[in-house]
């Protein structure tokens, strides 16, 4: 495809990002897009398999100390996230289960699938935290213990959660992914830190993703085409 045809189909304001950071090559401008793409899809089917893996292991827990229903009595008046500090999570949940109600399709399995990746996150911010009586840690018996310079904590642990959110959320948003932060610069020292931290995670809670993700993980090798160009 022509560059003009490109660009008159992705935008001049898209592809400007692009286009600087490629020294206005056109060609280059092009090939670095899709790398872009490509690796968003690499990442995303990390992140994917994380969000759910993160999600098994929270039900997990509080299927057993809360019960099989545990998500949707967590919003009955009473329920754990029936409480001021939990209006958010449970006006996310509230609205994923009227929905369910409504179709006649309520399980407590879909109802979970209905989850964004911010209520799994926000089970490790204090009010969620305490309301599920301070259990979740449980979910990374690897985890470094703390330290009087380090604390890791639920805190500690909602903020590593946070990250990966917000690289989610930029790559459903179709945002860029292979520059320098806030700079018109190819770069991959953000996605690669972002990598490392999720492999990392993985490991805290006793899986091995290198097993898991046999196959799927190309995220380094789509970063070194993208650091050649």
């Amino acid at each position: 495809m022509k560059f003009k045809d490109f660009q008159s189909i992705l935008s001049e304001e898209r592809l400007r990002r692009y286009y600087t950071a490629c020294g206005n090559d056109s060609r280059k401008t092009m090939t670095l897009y899709r790398l872009n793409l490509n690796l968003s899809q690499e990442v995303f089917t990390l992140l994917s398999c994380f969000e759910v893996a993160i999600r098994n292991a929270i039900n997990n827990i509080l299927v057993k100390q809360l019960g099989e229903d545990w998500l949707r009595d967590s919003i009955m008046p009473g329920g754990i996230f029936d409480v001021p500090g939990c209006r958010d999570s449970a006006n996310i949940i509230r609205k994923a289960y009227n929905r369910l109600q409504r179709s006649g399709n309520y399980s407590h399995t879909k109802l979970l699938a209905e989850m964004e990746f911010g209520v799994w996150k926000y089970m490790f911010a204090n009010p969620q935290y305490r309301a599920v009586n301070r259990s979740l840690l449980a979910i990374f018996p690897n985890k470094p213990r703390s330290t009087a310079e380090c604390q890791y904590n639920n805190t500690f642990m909602f903020n590593e959660l946070d990250g990966i959110n917000i690289l989610r959320n930029r790559i459903a948003h179709h945002e860029p992914i292979c520059f320098a932060l806030r700079q018109p610069i190819i770069g991959t020292s953000y996605i690669l830190n972002a990598y490392q931290r999720l492999h990392t995670l993985f490991m805290w809670m006793g899986i091995d993703s290198h097993s898991l993700l046999y196959g799927l993980d190309h995220v380094q090798s789509v970063c070194n085409k993208i650091n050649k160009l």
